[in-house]
């Protein structure tokens, strides 16, 4: 007995040492909201979530954030938040605002503890940003001189305003930004580039908005749909603006136009919308001119109830370009939209897959830009659901085709590239001593 004793002894001994140990070792401490959280929401979320930007809420403060918390955690937890959409198999971007796996855990952790604020010494610096822009302070801020009035309901034609630059010297643009006035009635814009020499539009009015069928004369009225003019900037609910980098921007002529192209659609309140865009001009002339260009379908028939309905278009790039970046754009039967290089061998290569998402069209810009040589063959394939399993279709019997409201469909898949800068977009379209269609 005296020996088992000694043995139940030693256990014992073991058994308190052990438990001594945990005590001595405290579990890591909780992340708190200065230290930890501030730093994420910095460099992921105010760019949306801050006074005056398109977020409900702002998450600057701890007292801001603190209400959020459970959702903000639900919310990334399901990746719902940040949006992003590209499917991660496919191609690195430098705008890709998604959260590490540690960074999701560090927030569940966060809130699991309470959400605790911790030391306001531990915070980092404030962000610092442009007043009411996530581009640098413009050096020029252009608005539609005339607001547009836009109705409770109905649908609303597309609508033109269009601005003189007065510029008196030729100008090349490294960063740009959209700012819709009444940002809840704009599906999406583009901001063509008029040069002084372009017939497009000249009977139109000057400063004040227009439809298509408010001008008189009918070949004009078909024109507004119709240019081969450049873009300045396309705009849709959550596409980011426009940086290029050092040795790089686009080129607005002396003497041009700005034509603003809105498409806005109504929620059951009336709006009037002023628009504008900030500008920020290249310090010096660049090596490198960019040039958005675009692969669409006009002939899509997506019959009624089809899920997956699958619409293709291919190109052939005429010369070398860069690739900087894509953007895709359909309407709420939109589902997924893919660019691809389709090689020699008939091996296709995914530049990007998105799931996409009618409400947050983002743009996607390369992480690393990406030289194409003349001859490459881009594709975009999209996919459409118009079934009555899509809780976004306005009506899953209908025959859809392609138009301009968002009852119908629109298949355009965006992509900038980077020429040289006394390259503009009908020179390079001009391949063997020839124009080519693009």
């Amino acid at each position: 007995m005296a020996k088992s004793a000694g043995i139940v002894g030693i256990i014992v001994l073991v058994v308190c040492s052990s438990l001594g140990f945990q005590r001595a070792t405290p579990s890591a401490p909780a992340p708190t909201f200065y230290k930890d959280v501030l730093p994420v929401l910095q460099d992921h979320c105010q760019s949306c979530h801050r006074a005056g930007e398109v977020a409900p809420m702002p998450l600057v403060t701890y007292e801001q954030t603190r209400p959020w918390a459970n959702a903000i955690a639900h919310e990334v937890q399901m990746k719902m938040m940040p949006p992003w959409f590209a499917d991660s198999r496919f191609g690195h971007f430098a705008n890709d605002p998604s959260l590490t796996e540690q960074q999701i855990s560090m927030i569940s952790a966060w809130v699991a503890a309470g959400a605790p604020a911790g030391k306001s010494l531990d915070a980092p610096p404030a962000k610092e940003w442009a007043k009411g822009w996530n581009i640098n302070q413009p050096d020029l801020v252009v608005r539609m001189p005339k607001s547009v009035q836009i109705p409770a309901r109905g649908e609303v034609e597309y609508t033109y305003e269009i601005v003189a630059t007065h510029f008196t010297e030729d100008r090349w643009i490294q960063m740009s930004e959209f700012r819709p006035g009444s940002p809840a009635h704009v599906h999406h814009a583009v901001v063509y580039i008029r040069p002084p020499d372009s017939p497009w539009l000249r009977h139109a009015p000057i400063g004040e908005p227009f439809t298509a069928s408010t001008l008189k004369d009918p070949a004009e009225q078909r024109q507004a749909h119709e240019t081969t003019s450049d873009l300045l900037l396309v705009y849709a609910p959550g596409s980011s603006p426009d940086q290029w980098p050092d040795g790089m921007a686009k080129f607005v002529p002396a003497g041009s136009d700005l034509v603003f192209q809105m498409h806005y659609t109504t929620n059951g309140t009336a709006a009037e919308d002023q628009t504008g865009i900030g500008i920020v001009f290249a310090k010096a002339p660049p090596k490198q001119r960019v040039i958005t260009l675009q692969l669409n379908n006009h002939a899509l028939i997506i019959p009624p109830g089809a899920d997956d309905f699958r619409v293709e278009v291919q190109g052939t790039l005429p010369n070398d370009a860069t690739l900087l970046s894509l953007f895709p754009h359909m309407h709420l039967r939109g589902k997924r939209f893919e660019y691809d290089i389709v090689h020699d061998d008939r091996s296709v290569e995914v530049l990007l897959r998105v799931n996409y998402h009618f409400h947050w069209q983002l743009s996607y810009r390369l992480a690393e830009p990406r030289l194409l040589k003349a001859g490459t063959k881009l594709r975009a394939i999209a996919w459409y659901d118009n079934s009555k399993n899509n809780p976004h279709n306005p009506d899953p019997t209908k025959t859809v085709t392609w138009g301009d409201q968002t009852s119908d469909e629109m298949m355009v898949g965006f992509f900038d590239v980077a020429v040289p800068a006394g390259m503009d977009k009908w020179k390079f379209f001009e391949r063997n001593g020839g124009p080519q269609s693009p």
